[in-house]
């Protein structure tokens, strides 16, 4: 076994695993797994640079992982940034404040190897189900990006596009520097056709109708679920590999879209970060099980992180 740390920092969240990994067996023992809403990406689509706000918020999350990373004795730690970072102009000083934290330099990843770390992650564990038909099409709904992977037991196509629940919500859904609430079906339509455009872009490189088993990964995914199944909280295990149907996500899309801030806030097991983006994020799922004709999605609790925590391994 090697005890190795991961963080992945996305646009609107950070989060953390350390693990027990041992590649001979293909298994991960998860000893400490944590999230933080930091919206790194705030303004970012806008202003092409990180706002001063959101690199303390997240170097103040980075400071609390890097006492848990020293409390479990992890000997190896990766650290991923993601579309955010990888957009802004002042990169420079998001990797020297992660640099003076926590030792390492953030890794800032191309969206073909954010795509890579995704499939491994999500599909791992997965490949010996006889339920599950294979090739997989999974899916990562982020902040400010999107990633397509197809493939078997390797990847075989990936493509990354800019189209994310806070990027669509700062572009469409922002006037006067508020979130409208409820969205207007002009401002709903414009979200649709961007992400339909997103949609065609990542089809002139991956097979997405081949697929047969579509795998949903991060936040607007597994809050989906959440939503589906009634959780009277957030609960990990009752979300990871749980199925949800077309149907379903256009019914909860649709409520979300529709309904205000108070509302979405009282969802159970809506992550106050979410309530202003979530939205968005229904919508790329509905749009893409749409565009695919995939009856259900399976969401799972296992995506990049994990990926990330193998490739250190």
């Amino acid at each position: 076994m090697t005890r190795v740390a991961a963080v992945d920092c996305g646009t609107n969240s950070i989060r953390l695993l350390v693990a027990d990994a041992d590649p001979a067996t293909g298994e991960l023992l998860e000893l400490d797994r944590r999230m933080t809403i930091v919206r790194l990406g705030q303004g970012v689509d806008r202003t092409g640079r990180l706002a001063p706000e959101a690199l303390e918020r997240t170097f103040a999350a980075c400071r609390e992982y890097a006492e848990a990373i020293k409390e479990h004795g992890a000997e190896r730690l990766r650290f991923v940034a993601t579309s955010a970072s990888r957009d802004a102009e002042n990169r420079d000083e998001f990797v020297r404040g992660v640099m003076d934290i926590l030792g390492v330099e953030p890794e800032v990843i191309s969206g073909d190897q954010e795509a890579e770390f995704s499939f491994t992650g999500a599909t791992k564990e997965l490949t010996g189900r006889a339920d599950l038909a294979r090739p997989f099409l999974v899916v990562d709904i982020g902040g400010g990006s999107t990633e397509f992977v197809v493939g078997d037991d390797h990847v075989r196509a990936a493509r990354s596009v800019d189209v994310g629940c806070v990027r669509m919500t700062e572009r469409h859904l922002v006037r006067d520097g508020v979130v409208t609430d409820p969205p207007t079906e002009e401002q709903i339509a414009a979200i649709r056709a961007d992400i339909e455009a997103a949609l065609d872009l990542a089809e002139e490189t991956v097979p997405l109708r081949e697929a047969h088993t579509l795998v949903g990964l991060a936040g607007s995914v597994t809050t989906v679920s959440a939503i589906a199944q009634g959780l009277p909280a957030y609960e990990s295990a009752a979300i990871h590999h749980s199925r949800v149907s077309r149907e379903r996500v256009r019914e909860i899309s649709d409520r979300l879209l529709h309904s205000t801030h108070a509302e979405r806030a009282a969802i159970p097991s809506m992550h106050p970060g979410r309530v202003d983006v979530i939205g968005a994020g229904a919508l790329v799922l509905l749009a893409i099980m749409e565009r695919i004709g995939a009856r259900e999605v399976v969401a799972s609790e296992h995506d990049i992180l994990d990926g990330i925590a193998w490739s250190v391994a």
